[in-house]
């Protein structure tokens, strides 16, 4: 099965500005030494367990690993079906369609310096802005709100958001892609959350076709660029090489039949045998 995976955003909010680099270096050094493995500062809800077994099966999942974990989320009040869950980005995102559905507008957003790489094929894209919002996972009696931000791509996929992992390291939840589900503690307990595997399969399709769509684009204006760039020599068209004058010439002979009067005509330079 041919598949593209149109979400991993490649860039970190770290990056964004050289303090915050140097900060991250500093601190991801000093996860080596032995003060800070002595002392742990433990994160919220990480003292309930999550594990994964084959009681966690709930379907005979065809091409195992090939389609993308995809989720019913709330966010702010509104049901979205097509949200992805996508632990290789480093971002959250959110689409232009999900942010008007939520009723927002760009000035609601606040301004980003940020680029992003993954979504569209072969080229960085610069968000409208990004905007935390409330997220919601669970029941009416058992669930969960965290405050998460989304960068704000100004087009759309086939998907509603990408939850990448600040937020599944904010929910402490872990994605399992050979069952696709996802799993998060909760205050009654671990919530296991099911894929919609004929929506997987809709938005796989429907990112396949995007993406050889966007290749072809692209391909597109790269020949417009190389074209303008060719001389006028380069772009002219070799007319093909007119037949010779003795190629044209033809005689007549006969078919040696019995009436002389049928004749055929060949090259004058052709051995009439």
């Amino acid at each position: 099965m041919t598949r593209w995976s149109p979400p991993s955003s490649g860039v970190s909010p770290l990056t964004r500005a050289e303090g915050k680099r140097k900060l991250a270096a500093r601190r991801v050094l000093a996860v080596a030494s032995e003060e800070t493995t002595a002392n742990p500062s433990y994160r919220p809800w990480s003292e309930i367990p999550i594990t994964f077994s084959r009681a966690d099966q709930w379907a005979d999942i065809p091409y195992t690993g090939c389609f993308p974990l995809v989720l019913d989320v709330t966010v702010q009040k509104v049901l979205f079906r097509k949200v992805l869950v996508d632990d290789g980005s480093a971002l959250n995102l959110l689409f232009a369609g999900a942010l008007r559905e939520l009723g927002l507008r760009t000035t609601d957003l606040t301004p980003s310096d940020s680029s992003f790489w993954g979504v569209v094929p072969g080229r960085a894209s610069r968000p409208l802005g990004e905007i935390t919002l409330p997220v919601q996972f669970g029941t009416a009696t058992n669930y969960r709100v965290e405050h998460i931000n989304f960068y704000v791509a100004d087009f759309d996929t086939a998907y509603h958001a990408i939850l990448g992992r600040p937020a599944l390291t904010k929910f402490m939840a872990v994605p399992h892609y050979a069952y696709l589900v996802l799993k998060m503690p909760l205050p009654a307990g671990v919530l296991s959350l099911w894929a919609n595997l004929s929506v997987a399969y809709a938005c796989e399709t429907e990112s396949l076709a995007l993406a050889e769509a966007t290749d072809l684009s692209i391909q597109m204006a790269s020949v417009v660029v190389e074209a303008k760039m060719a001389s006028a020599d380069d772009m002219e068209i070799p007319e093909p090489p007119c037949a010779s004058a003795k190629s044209k010439e033809v005689k007549e002979i006969g078919l040696g039949l019995d009436d002389p009067s049928k004749m055929v005509k060949i090259g004058a330079h052709l051995d009439p045998k």
